[in-house]
């Protein structure tokens, strides 16, 4: 296969050829050549207005219920929908029934992916199928190709558990991811305690709900000495503490959702399901705070959180509502959308491709010539909108379906193979 991609802007920092503008060769999956232009007779030429190429995107959290619950989404149809949204790698949450708890899962999960444009990297179980009773085999997942641990949707919520799961991982230098919600804290709780929530009648989640959480596993943190990535931060207070443990060396890291830098709890006033996530949708104020955080680092990197959902699970009272959005497909242009005013294209692309390799241990990837072509391309002129009909998700759990964004995913070419977007 040969690629002949015409005056596209590099954006990846640790390359040489960072922000010029060139012609890159792509040859049976390797980059042969970068240059300010090039001649060749591939039959694949890939130009647009304001085209870029990165190294290819990482999703670190998302989840495609299979097996058990192919019903919302396979791995199938998960693949499809990461290779439209511009990801070349995806982790994988853990919360499928069984749960990816044992190495055969894990093997399971990597042979029905295999040979994908889209590589895909289990998070296994922190506990024993996402119980929260007793610690899973982490050690023999790891060998097998586990590449986090954690018990995803599921927080660990016994504080001696997390311990022994923080201290068993420092064996292998491994990290353990946290979503930040103590669940008896939220109990009962449809959406963010405020004004909204108060006017709307609801029964509230408070922010102590998340922040409570994240000072209890940095205290383990700073205790054992070990690795933790706190996923879909939500609240200012909880990026704050986040921030001053990293000032303090602890080896913590954390993440974002699309949709928390899009959306706030006033999206909830017309009682619409689609909104019903978790960690839920914050305020303005934490927004905003959410933006900054990803601006100056404190927010390493993106994940999608994509949680698709069968029709019926959504279609429902309020209060009976499954949480989450299947939002992957959506990413890139939620973001660009949201954050074109506040952050340079340049730091998008770290969050969503250095940062992630970097903490998970994941092959580093660089524009340069000679290397292995794992790319995204992608243009941040222009605008897309996702229809209900092109979309590579099953489930349609996707407030953003139908409405016009800001950017547009041309494609990715990874392990040999090119997707381009229609």
């Amino acid at each position: 296969m040969q690629v002949h991609i015409r005056k596209a802007r590099v954006i990846d920092p640790q390359s040489a050829f960072h922000d010029k503008v060139v012609d890159l060769l792509v040859e049976d999956g390797i980059i042969k050549n970068i240059a300010a232009a090039i001649t060749s007779k591939a039959k694949i030429v890939i130009e647009a207005k304001g085209l870029c190429v990165s190294p290819g995107w990482v999703d670190v959290f998302a989840d495609y219920r299979e097996p058990g619950f192919e019903h919302k989404e396979t791995i199938h149809s998960g693949l499809a929908a990461a290779a439209a949204a511009g990801f070349t790698d995806v982790m994988l949450a853990p919360n499928t029934q069984p749960a990816l708890s044992t190495k055969s899962i894990i093997q399971f999960i990597l042979q029905k992916a295999n040979g994908n444009i889209v590589v895909l990297y289990p998070i296994g179980a922190a506990t024993q199928n996402t119980e929260g009773k007793d610690l899973a085999e982490m050690l023999d997942m790891r060998a097998n190709g586990a590449v986090a641990f954690s018990d995803g949707w599921k927080p660990v919520q016994q504080g001696n558990l997390m311990m022994k799961a923080m201290e068993y991982v420092k064996a292998f230098h491994g990290t353990i991811i946290q979503m930040p919600v103590d669940a008896s804290l939220a109990s009962g709780g449809l959406m963010n305690e405020g004004i909204v929530s108060t006017g709307l009648g609801m029964a509230g989640i408070p922010a102590l709900a998340e922040t409570i959480m994240v000072h209890r596993d940095i205290e383990l943190l700073r205790y054992t000495g070990s690795k933790l990535h706190i996923t879909g931060v939500s609240t200012a207070e909880s990026l704050e503490m986040i921030r001053k443990a990293k000032t303090e060396g602890l080896a913590i890291t954390c993440s974002v959702t699309p949709y928390h830098l899009a959306f706030t709890d006033e999206s909830l006033t017309g009682y619409d399901s689609a909104y019903k996530v978790s960690p839920p949708l914050r305020t303005e104020a934490d927004r905003m705070a959410l933006i900054a955080g990803l601006k100056d680092g404190t927010i390493d990197c993106i994940a999608s959180h994509h949680r698709p959902h069968e029709w019926d699970a959504k279609a429902k009272e309020f209060e009976y509502a499954a949480d989450g959005m299947a939002v992957q497909e959506s990413t890139f242009n939620i973001l660009w959308d949201t954050l074109k005013e506040y952050i340079y294209i340049d730091r998008l692309v770290e969050a969503m491709t250095i940062m992630p390799r970097v903490i998970f241990g994941l092959a580093p990837q660089e524009i340069t010539k000679g290397s292995k072509a794992s790319m995204t391309i992608f243009t941040t002129s222009g605008n897309s909108t996702l229809s209900a009909e092109n979309a590579g998700s099953i489930s349609r759990n996707n407030p953003f379906i139908g409405k016009k964004l800001n950017g547009k995913v041309l494609g990715i070419i990874n392990n040999n193979q090119l997707h381009l977007n229609k």
